[in-house]
């Protein structure tokens, strides 16, 4: 019986590559597919302008629990999309502050859990890991991005912060939505009154002021959004923060 060894090496390149095709495809749909349950609870229990329904989504507590939960389990690799990691980080972030908040119900504000230091409770359980989430945003997503949008993009369950985008964040939406959440923050009159003389500022642009700074000055960051155009010399202040449930 003849073999024609040419015909059975090609066979084998045919089978190794639909098999690599296959598995790429399934990784792919595989990280899309993990925010799904956390799209729908957004949509479901997050107005457009933000507000957050802690009560809705404590009803549909079995259904957070099992996302965060699958959060836990399929934490992207470190050869995975930047746009992936950003997301699913965020993600993370935003997930686990909410659970944060319902499973302290009723609350009036994030800092009367935990004896005031709600960011510093260890419950977030990623792999092996019991992180805080102070640890995700300023081990993580501060240091590996380099990306000052994140602080639009994070949401600390208070009325002065951004507002929690009603959408999951994925590698496909992933810079449009910083982008267009970084925008409509700074030009959100309820969290910043910006002039051309003069500027009063959500103070997360005075804590996190080095972020914000790295290409320019404050003022030069703020004019890449600004829908008025700040001078340099403009007189810069903060508001108080309020820090009550952003419901």
């Amino acid at each position: 019986m003849f073999v024609n060894m040419n015909q059975i090496n090609f066979t084998k390149i045919v089978s190794v590559f639909f098999l690599f095709l296959s598995l790429s495809v399934f990784s792919l749909h595989g990280q899309s597919n993990l925010h799904t349950s956390w799209d729908e609870l957004l949509k479901k229990h997050v107005s457009a302008k933000g507000n957050v329904n802690y009560e809705g989504f404590k009803k549909d507590g079995n259904k957070l629990d099992a996302y965060v939960k699958s959060l836990g389990e399929n934490m992207p690799s470190a050869s995975a999309g930047e746009n992936e990691r950003k997301a699913y980080w965020v993600n993370v972030y935003n997930a686990f502050t909410v659970k944060l908040i319902v499973d302290n119900l009723p609350v009036p504000s994030i800092k009367d859990i935990n004896r005031g230091k709600p960011w510093d409770k260890k419950f977030i359980k990623i792999g092996s890991q019991t992180l805080d989430l102070n640890h995700v945003e300023h081990k993580i997503l501060r240091v590996k991005f380099n990306d000052p949008r994140i602080h639009a993009g994070i949401n600390c369950a208070s009325k002065s912060c951004p507002v929690l985008l009603n959408r999951a964040f994925t590698a496909d939406n992933c810079d449009e939505s910083l982008e267009m959440l970084m925008t409509n923050f700074v030009n959100d009159k309820e969290r910043n009154s910006i002039s051309k003389d003069k500027v009063e500022l959500s103070k997360i642009f005075r804590w996190f002021k080095s972020d914000f700074t790295k290409e320019g000055s404050l003022i030069d960051y703020l004019n890449k959004y600004s829908k008025v155009k700040i001078s340099p010399k403009a007189k810069v202040s903060y508001r108080t923060y309020i820090w009550t449930l952003n419901n």
